[in-house]
């Protein structure tokens, strides 16, 4: 197949494009994983370039993102018993007391469509429920999302439980939202603060590189 034609659509939202593109793929043989990581992560690599120098706006990353899970959607089922392969696994919630999610669920789904595979726990998730899921789920990454200042604790208190549970040197921790910033990150001793979707697929990269 083409894998470029693909990689247009998913960068376009062309989800009926995309998703015929793929079911195509599968009909023809192709490898399930060669499709997903030269067709549909590639094209969100360059989703996220585009992003974060500003010549895409949220809704069209989001058209993108969600063309993307619809053609995982079809790619799954055809892996043949073998687990897709994720660039690491990354536990995300909104910390304890803040119900926000948007800017959560936006960050969730660049990140899997990075190629990463995706544990959200939803909103008012406690310190003790993301270490749990963590541990658990054999997590690389925690991601906290808080939009109100008055949440932001929640997040040291989270890498705290971390700290206590002996696993802070196993796991890292991103944080983000409205309210949050740099120093903040800095002075409670998170790994890195995103400052939005793209940053968080780039940083997201680094530390497991790292």
């Amino acid at each position: 197949m083409e894998l470029e034609a693909l990689v247009q659509s998913v960068i376009k939202g062309d989800i009926e494009g995309a998703t015929n593109l793929t079911n195509k793929a599968i009909e023809s043989g192709e490898d399930a994983q060669m499709v997903l990581d030269q067709g549909l992560i590639a094209a969100m690599d360059i989703v996220g370039e585009k992003f974060a120098k500003g010549l895409m706006f949220v809704p069209q990353m989001l058209r993108s993102a969600k063309t993307m899970q619809a053609c995982v959607a079809l790619l799954k089922p055809h892996f043949h018993g073998e687990s897709i392969k994720t660039k690491g696994r990354i536990i995300m919630g909104t910390v304890k007391g803040d119900l926000h999610d948007i800017g959560k669920n936006l960050v969730a789904m660049m990140l899997e469509g990075a190629g990463f595979q995706i544990i959200d726990l939803g909103v008012d998730v406690a310190p003790e429920t993301f270490v749990k899921a963590a541990v658990e789920e054999g997590g690389h990454i925690i991601g906290l999302s808080a939009l109100l200042s008055t949440t932001m604790p929640a997040m040291k208190a989270t890498i705290d439980a971390l700290q206590k549970a002996g696993q802070r040197k196993n796991i890292k921790v991103m944080i983000g939202g409205a309210p949050v910033t740099a120093e903040f990150a800095k002075e409670i001793g998170a790994d890195y603060y995103a400052s939005d979707a793209g940053s968080a697929v780039q940083e997201a990269k680094r530390l497991m590189n790292a």
